[in-house]
């Protein structure tokens, strides 16, 4: 598949994704790509992102092809039973152990604990080893319930542009390499 072919959704986490953020500038790269914008960055309401990204997977006229980062992989996970339109893949970035109780805000608990099914379309997560939002064990065990493909980031933090990962040409080659193995 190529960009082309698919609707691109950009689903960033808590606060949203900066204009430095890697989500930000493959928005502005990718012709096909859009930022499912949420009502409320700062003070997240789980049903309420859960609708957005279902409401902008149903409008889609193509495939889909989901992007999250971090708050938007678990509203992206519970969202899946509210899709009517195909969804042909999905590339998922630093999750936050939701279920942690020492996560801060204490809120975005709300969001947790993940639905453990296999997703019904091909995936991949991408982990750190050093995510102060979610252990790279974490990311394992809820990536192999979903059967999704775990890429190790090695020590890449919450793999944003506060940890450096403004242009991220590896989470761009990696995501090249996922969208050409998914069809049209």
């Amino acid at each position: 598949m190529k960009a082309s072919d698919a609707d691109i959704l950009i689903i960033p986490g808590y606060t949203n994704s900066g204009p430095s953020h890697w989500q930000s500038r493959w928005e502005a790269k990718l012709s096909t790509a859009r930022r499912v914008e949420q009502a409320e960055w700062t003070k997240p309401v789980r049903e309420d992102w859960i609708a957005r990204i279902a409401e902008e997977v149903n409008a889609s006229t193509r495939p889909v092809v989901l992007v999250a980062h971090s708050l938007g992989v678990p509203s992206v996970i519970h969202a899946i039973p509210h899709f009517r339109n195909r969804v042909a893949g999905a590339f998922l970035v630093a999750p936050p152990d939701v279920a942690n109780p020492d996560i801060r805000p204490k809120h975005l608990m709300t969001f947790g604990p993940y639905p453990r099914d296999p997703l019904p379309f091909p995936s991949i997560t991408v982990a750190s080893r050093n995510d102060p939002f979610g252990s790279y064990e974490h990311a394992d065990d809820i990536a192999s319930s979903w059967g999704s493909f775990l890429v190790d980031a090695g020590e890449s933090g919450h793999i944003n542009a506060d940890s450096g990962h403004g242009p991220w040409p590896e989470g761009t080659m990696v995501f090249a390499q996922f969208l050409g193995r998914l069809s049209p």
